[in-house]
């Protein structure tokens, strides 16, 4: 027989299984809306609709529109951050750990392509203004160790780290910022189709192989 205490106690984890269920159904929306239309342009009216919850619901969790921006900014970098956290660089050679580091990055890309116009949407419309409060660099340091200690090691040419982090990003990231522009674009070979998908599974392989083997051409002694 469950008493009271127990029945109190299995509702208030029903509560919070539902409250954030219903906050991560209003993150995905509201990322997909700010991607498309940035800070200024997303309607909050759109966020509520595409989470399917009403515009009080919206602002009981988020109070406002810039809250939940901020919100929607700051998810993407706790995630990758988290999985970051769980690999072990340090038993790699550098090499290995940047492979590693790379296929981490593009596979996120790829699960959440619409993120890359997030980005772009912030600095376009804010110059960064509220990305610079995402603690992104502390993202990067696993990036910048590898490098770092590729080049102490012998293993890589001597680099400043900072620069060749974004250049390697840009590798790894471009790939997701255009693809809508770039399906339209296609070798000779493929013109029997109008258009290519570049986010299957098998395109994504391709195009992951092919930045490990650009990237370390590039960087090695």
């Amino acid at each position: 027989m469950v008493g009271r205490s127990g029945k109190r106690a299995a509702k208030s984890v029903r509560l919070v299984r539902d409250a954030q269920a219903t906050q991560q159904q209003i993150l995905d929306a509201a990322e997909q809306e700010f991607a498309r239309n940035g800070l200024k342009g997303a309607r909050m009216s759109e966020i509520a609709a595409g989470a399917q919850v009403t515009s009080a619901t919206l602002h009981y969790y988020f109070e406002n529109k810039e809250n939940l921006y901020k919100a929607v900014l700051q998810r993407p970098v706790n995630e990758v951050q988290a999985l970051l956290a769980q690999q072990s660089f340090d038993v790699l050679s550098p090499e290995d750990a940047l492979k590693q580091i790379i296929r981490i990055a593009i596979a996120n890309e790829a699960a959440n392509p619409q993120r890359q116009m997030l980005w772009f949407q912030e600095s376009s419309q804010n110059q960064g203004a509220y990305f610079k409060e995402c603690n992104v660099l502390a993202l990067h340091e696993h990036l910048l160790k590898v490098l770092e200690r590729g080049m102490a090691e012998g293993t890589f040419r001597p680099l400043k780290p900072f620069l060749a982090l974004t250049h390697i990003l840009s590798v790894c990231l471009f790939y997701f910022t255009v693809h809508e522009n770039w399906k339209h674009l296609t070798p000779e070979i493929d013109r029997l189709t109008s258009e290519i998908d570049r986010l299957t599974s098998e395109m994504i392989e391709e195009h992951t192989e092919a930045a490990i083997a650009f990237i370390l051409a590039g960087i090695r002694r």
